[in-house]
């Protein structure tokens, strides 16, 4: 298990970017509203395709799919999922759930929580802890087997 302190929002995305080159499969972004999970995967996302690749927050159509750029990295496909608004864990498969978790991808869900039981066992915990209005608190835990 990592701890990252982060003073300002353009820390983070920093560290978003020097981590983005290194996730895979699949990463929760964890912590209360605000804390930053949608800033830290728009940065990996940004970092992965290009810095002008519009990234909106999923929080409306839940899922948003984006293709990395092959020369620079083994991702091919990134999602970005916004569960916030799911209502029954079991409603992931009809976003396609499935054909996500295919080899080289990476999978980041804000609000993993609503599917617990679905979540793989080998996967990256991320945790953003406010600690006040500009500084957070990221711990990352790798979740091997």
């Amino acid at each position: 298990m990592k701890m990252h302190h982060c003073q300002t929002e353009e820390e983070t995305i920093a560290l978003a970017q020097r981590m983005a080159r290194t996730l895979t499969g699949v990463v929760t972004l964890n912590g209360t509203l605000g804390a930053g999970k949608s800033t830290f995967a728009r940065a990996v996302i940004q970092s992965l395709t290009s810095a002008e690749e519009d990234v909106p927050s999923p929080t409306f159509t839940l899922v948003q799919n984006y293709e990395a750029r092959d020369s620079e990295t083994s991702h091919r496909q990134i999602y970005h999922l916004d569960l916030y608004r799911l209502e029954d864990a079991e409603e992931i498969f009809e976003l396609g759930w499935d054909d996500m978790q295919v080899e080289n991808s990476l999978i980041m869900i804000e609000w993993a929580e609503r599917i617990e039981d679905l979540l793989p066992r080998k996967r990256t915990d991320i945790m953003i802890e406010i600690m006040n209005t500009h500084s957070r608190t990221i711990t990352v835990k790798e979740h091997i087997t």
